[in-house]
């Protein structure tokens, strides 16, 4: 794994403790978009916990990932409000927009398409997230422009 050199450095930060799980979890998933099965193994061995409890860990929570995801997360809300206010038909123009058959992760990882119960903003339904930006009021038209301002922050940043 081409990562492991970071991930050493990375843990030689962290205490090694159980109670570090969580944190130094989170910041492999920072690094790497995802937490890769090696670097669990070295985070198990470094903190000396069981791998079982460290995948138990990493799979509880839904902020972590064991797949690698894009370099955008989008996530449509689901819940009751969205729902009835046409989330289910954002959601379609996202998957054919992204060339997905469901939710997930696009072949060149530019995006990662999930949905969500609820973001907590039932009054601005239907609502979907990319990356830390909210997006109120969304509909079908919308989307397309959407992921046009996201591609366009990929190429200026190849560009640079």
């Amino acid at each position: 794994m081409g990562e492991t050199p970071n991930l050493q450095e990375l843990l030689r930060d962290w205490p090694d403790r159980p109670d570090s799980l969580i944190p130094v979890l989170q910041e492999i998933q920072d690094q790497f978009h995802y937490l890769p099965e090696p670097a669990l193994r070295e985070v198990a061995g470094h903190l000396r916990v069981p791998l079982s409890e460290v995948f138990h860990v990493a799979t509880f929570y839904n902020c972590f990932s064991l797949e690698p995801v894009g370099r955008h997360l989008v996530q449509v809300c689901l819940g009751t409000a969205c729902h009835v206010r046409g989330a289910p038909r954002v959601l379609d123009r996202l998957l054919r927009d992204l060339r997905l058959g469901t939710p997930g992760t696009t072949a060149d990882f530019e995006f990662t398409l999930r949905t969500v119960r609820c973001m907590g903003c039932c009054g601005l339904a239907p609502v979907a997230r990319v990356d830390a930006n909210t997006y109120p009021h969304l509909t079908q038209a919308k989307v397309p422009g959407l992921l046009k301002k996201y591609r366009r922050k990929e190429q200026a940043q190849a560009a640079d």
